[in-house]
């Protein structure tokens, strides 16, 4: 059992092409490395309004995002639409996703992988909460991407993919 604020405090590290994370923390809850699952990865996070989540996609893991409040506009494969406190979004593997907070109050987001993998993104992107973030350039984002088997919409190897 985790409380709101217990699990892995990570922070984002600066991103060097001046392009901005989807929020400076997240907190990984379940993981291999945080309490033995072998098969779920789940975390939290909190979005500013006007905050997004940059294009991107899984290539092995299906995702559920659960939107505790506020008012997100996803864009998921070729759908998109607005959706509020209680929401959910099922993105299976290898559909590219994006997102933002499009109301005047943070979104609470919970996130649930269905295998390990992009945990380990999540932690080359980020730095250990206490540590001072140290700036991460394009090629080291695209190099964290790889790890936990995802790719961002601006670091692919090949554009006509």
């Amino acid at each position: 059992m985790l409380d709101s604020d217990e699990g892995e405090l990570r922070t984002r590290r600066i991103h060097a092409d001046g392009s901005g994370p989807a929020s400076s923390q997240f907190i990984l809850k379940v993981s291999p490395k945080n309490n033995g699952s072998q098969h779920l990865v789940a975390g939290t996070e909190v979005l500013a309004p006007g905050a997004t989540l940059p294009k991107h996609r899984h290539l092995v893991q299906d995702e559920i995002l659960l939107i505790q409040g506020g008012t997100a506009h996803v864009w998921l494969g070729d759908q998109e639409r607005d959706l509020h406190g209680g929401g959910l979004v099922f993105i299976p593997a290898n559909t590219w996703i994006s997102g933002k907070n499009i109301g005047t109050t943070p979104i609470a987001l919970t996130f649930v992988f269905s295998a390990p993998g992009f945990e380990e993104t999540m932690r080359c992107n980020s730095v250990p909460a206490g540590e001072t973030p140290t700036p991460i350039t394009p090629a080291q984002q695209k190099d964290c991407a790889h790890l936990g088997h995802s790719e961002s919409a601006g670091q692919r190897d090949n554009p006509k993919k």
